[in-house]
């Protein structure tokens, strides 16, 4: 019977020792509320427009909602395998299938090193802006980082900036030296396919169908002193009948869809640089953005859009907090109509914080483009003007 006993502690013993060296974090956010948002964009050039009041119980207008889950096994002198599953959720769908995949990676962290992981993961670009971001992110519009969907010049991407994240990505981070960090990507796909063909069958086009990029990013903090600096290039061949040469709708113009789908055989090069100050009673915000899409089958055809932009935020009570930012920029483009337009937005937001986790928002904000000649007006994006408020309540767990 005390062997018995004995047996069954030590079982207990190793099982929670064991326990004790891996762990699974759940975590997530919640973003719910109203919002009311209104948007003109030409249709055409001989001057019609398309105007659109939404009005509606909707999400994430704060921060998007999602799901996460994170993990730490400890395998023994200073090194220990991690993971990240984190999806995006929908609030006002009734299913599931709304989820998408935010990040979903594997690797290896060594104290005092740094972290090694391949999958699913976000771009040093990101990584930068979300640390310098003086709206945090947020899903309404007024920030010309991260324009939204249709309000920036046509843009049709929240994304149109910036790559946020790649797959089939390897990521490297440092741990911090002398108030200095950095992290590195590189981003792999390919596929080179052969012609074929027999007597039965009609011969399919060969080729390749690649996507490879590369991406570095530093930091440094000094005293409240924060800035950081990152640098991405994308490029993608489709050398195949169906997609061998690019349109001028996928290239020249800039107001169209930035998706690498939509831009075969084309070199995408994205730098951003940001900086913050704590002053104590606010901080201090300024961000840049630069985007050069260039075809890889004829270099005078490409889209550029740059964006600067300057923002504070700050706690005006231990309970209620506020920012603005305000910010310009320019579309340009070499190739048909050559259409080159400029930009601006502001924002405006507050919280007030329940607890630590629970905060209520109100955020409004504006953007404006200006024409461009009528022959390319549409393309180009010109004469497109959005306004947004939002309303809701956000927890984070």
């Amino acid at each position: 019977m005390k062997k018995s006993l004995f047996a069954v502690a030590a079982v207990t013993a190793f099982a929670g020792a064991a326990q004790a060296q891996s762990s699974v974090t759940v975590y997530g956010i919640l973003d719910a509320g109203f919002s009311g948002k209104s948007t003109s964009t030409p249709t055409s050039a001989s001057g019609g427009v398309n105007k659109t009041t939404t009005t509606k119980f909707g999400d994430s207008y704060e921060q998007s909602s999602r799901l996460g889950f994170k993990g730490q096994e400890d395998l023994g002198g200073g090194l220990s395998a991690v993971f990240t599953i984190e999806t995006g959720l929908n609030n006002t769908s009734t299913t599931f299938s709304s989820m998408n995949n935010r990040q979903s990676f594997v690797g290896l962290n060594k104290k005092g090193l740094g972290q090694a992981a391949i999958g699913t993961q976000y771009t040093p670009v990101h990584i930068a802006f979300a640390a310098t971001d003086p709206g945090q992110n947020n899903n309404t519009v007024g920030n010309v980082v991260r324009p939204q969907a249709g309000t920036d010049g046509g843009q049709s991407t929240a994304s149109s900036a910036y790559t946020i994240s790649t797959t089939n990505t390897l990521t490297a981070q440092s741990d911090s030296f002398a108030g200095f960090k950095f992290n590195a990507q590189y981003t792999q796909n390919g596929v080179d396919a052969t012609q074929r063909g027999n007597q039965t069958t009609v011969a399919t086009n060969g080729g390749n169908t690649n996507f490879t990029g590369w991406g570095l990013g530093a930091n440094y903090t000094w005293n409240k002193l924060f800035a950081t600096l990152a640098y991405q290039s994308f490029k993608i061949e489709a050398n195949n009948a169906a997609t061998l040469t690019p349109t001028a709708a996928s290239v020249g113009s800039p107001g169209t869809t930035w998706s690498e789908a939509s831009l075969p055989n084309t070199t995408d090069r994205q730098w951003y640089a940001g900086v913050t100050y704590d002053f104590g009673i606010l901080k201090a915000y300024a961000n840049y953005i630069n985007r050069k899409a260039t075809s890889g089958l004829n270099s005078n055809q490409y889209a550029s859009r740059t964006a600067e932009q300057i923002g504070v935020r700050s706690f005006i009570t231990p309970t209620i907090e506020a920012w603005g930012s305000a910010g310009l920029g320019r579309y340009s483009a070499f190739g048909e109509g050559q259409p080159t337009v400029n930009f601006n937005a502001w924002q405006l937001g507050s919280n007030y914080w329940l607890s630590k986790r629970t905060n209520l928002y109100a955020i409004y904000g504006q953007t404006l483009t200006s024409s461009a000649s009528a022959a390319y007006n549409v393309n180009a994006g010109g004469g497109a003007k959005a306004s947004q408020y939002a309303m809701g309540v956000r927890h984070t767990f």
